[in-house]
């Protein structure tokens, strides 16, 4: 399997090639050569099959020779070592909760399947790897776990000041040792721009083997399949009508896996593009027109993007075709007062509770819902409530228990410097480092 670089099809480079690399000339993201169709034996009888086995199936076709199976099924297997539940909350709605992990959020998977997959192809290399990601809030600290510790790699972490949660930014910060936390005076796509020019800085790549952990990165980003996959193979034990199928977006790699997920034969009557006050691919789907625009702040932080690199991608998977893509994606714009009205109701009426990136994802099924009425669909649960205390607390006015996993971490000291969203400062930081 080849990958292409979105931004000049010329460069192709396989598996291995484009996990260190992170992206390619101009700041492309790659995106593979072919798609790999599933056999509809293994789609219709998912039940039959372990997760382990699915999780193999689904990714061996995207590795080439380059991970011996031995090898891939170890990782699999490592990688969705934990649970993944498929719960209903109604009738018409159910939640794949993908926060049992090592961090308590669904970028546990794809940053547990990259670093194991960095690790093997490294094993021999020499040269000290940096991995540089900006995160808007989970991905840093799975990153932080998935990395921590490992030899001949060190981690450098941008996130933005004062726009994750108190959970969150202990994830981020109190490793330490290969672990570096930069606190950017910014938001995330300020963050998100800082790791771009880095990784196009001659000086930079001169000096330091860079590559990238974000859902840009391949192997960050089709890991996520497994979640559809798991999903379909709980939902079909009840439902025998297709799902709608929500997910809380904020840089769209994650629907952008499901949608490909979708294109090699996984059932779905639709997907939703459950976004916050950050607009832009909701705007685009009414009005055809792709317009960034600066990031703000909400309550499901994670989501707050401006510029989602990884939309492009589903640009691709559709052909840069606007009417395909249209009739399989809707997009929804929460606001911060139905977020926590839609936490309350939930937890009262269910005694369920959501995060608020999960709520939004619930408002945003629950309005489709009812404008098609007799459907039914799942949403994706990103993150554990506990990671955004303050919201939830007001939400549904009762303290929510921290797991024992998180006690003692939350007792460290944060570890971080603060630098401006200037590039000179992420630069100076490090080209001094080494």
């Amino acid at each position: 399997m080849k990958y292409y670089n979105l931004k000049d099809s010329e460069e192709k480079i396989d598996f291995r090639a484009a996990t260190i690399k992170g992206q390619g000339k101009d700041k492309g993201l790659f995106f593979p050569e072919s798609i790999p169709v599933f056999d509809e034996e293994f789609i219709r009888n998912l039940h039959q099959y372990s997760d382990e086995e699915i999780a193999y199936q689904c990714m061996k076709d995207f590795m080439g020779d380059e991970i011996p199976p031995e090898i891939l099924r170890k990782i699999v297997a490592e990688t969705i070592s934990f649970d993944i539940p498929l719960r209903k909350i109604n009738d018409d709605i159910s939640i794949l909760e993908l926060f049992h992990g090592p961090t308590l959020a669904f970028k546990d998977i794809g940053a547990g399947f990259m670093s194991r997959c960095l690790s093997y192809f490294l094993e021999d290399q020499q040269k000290q790897v940096t991995v540089l990601v900006a995160t808007s809030g989970d991905t840093g600290g799975a990153v932080a776990h998935g990395f921590y510790d490992l030899p001949g790699i060190e981690v450098v972490i941008l996130y933005p000041k004062n726009r994750v949660s108190p959970v969150q930014e202990k994830q981020l910060t109190a490793l330490g040792k290969n672990i570096y936390a930069l606190e950017v005076n910014g938001s995330f796509d300020d963050c998100q721009s800082l790791v771009k020019q880095a990784f196009s800085n001659e000086e930079i790549n001169n000096k330091l083997f860079l590559t990238s952990a974000n859902s840009i990165n391949v192997a960050r980003w089709l890991p996520q399949q497994l979640y559809y996959l798991l999903a379909l193979k709980q939902w079909q034990q009840t439902e025998s009508v297709a799902p709608v199928i929500c997910v809380p977006s904020g840089n769209f790699g994650n629907i952008c896996a499901g949608i490909l997920a979708h294109l090699r034969g996984l059932p779905a009557e639709h997907f939703i593009a459950a976004c916050n006050a950050n607009d832009v691919i909701p705007e685009y789907l009414k009005s055809r027109n792709l317009n960034p625009k600066k990031a703000v702040a909400t309550l499901s932080n994670a989501m707050d993007v401006g510029d989602p690199s990884n939309f492009v991608r589903i640009l691709e998977l559709f052909n840069n075709e606007f009417d395909p893509l249209k009739n399989k994606i809707s997009g929804y714009s929460i606001d911060d007062q139905k977020t926590m009205q839609t936490i309350t109701e939930v937890y009262n009426r269910k005694h369920y509770i959501l995060d608020p990136h999960s709520a939004v994802a619930f408002a945003s099924l629950e309005l489709y819902l009812k404008e098609n009425p007799g459907k039914k669909g799942f949403i994706l649960g990103t993150a554990h409530p506990v990671k955004f205390p303050d919201a939830v607390e007001n939400a549904i006015k009762t303290e929510i228990e921290i797991p024992q996993s998180l006690s003692a971490l939350m007792k460290k000291e944060k570890k971080t410097i603060e630098i401006n969203s200037d590039f000179e400062e992420l630069k100076r930081f490090l080209l001094d480092k080494n």
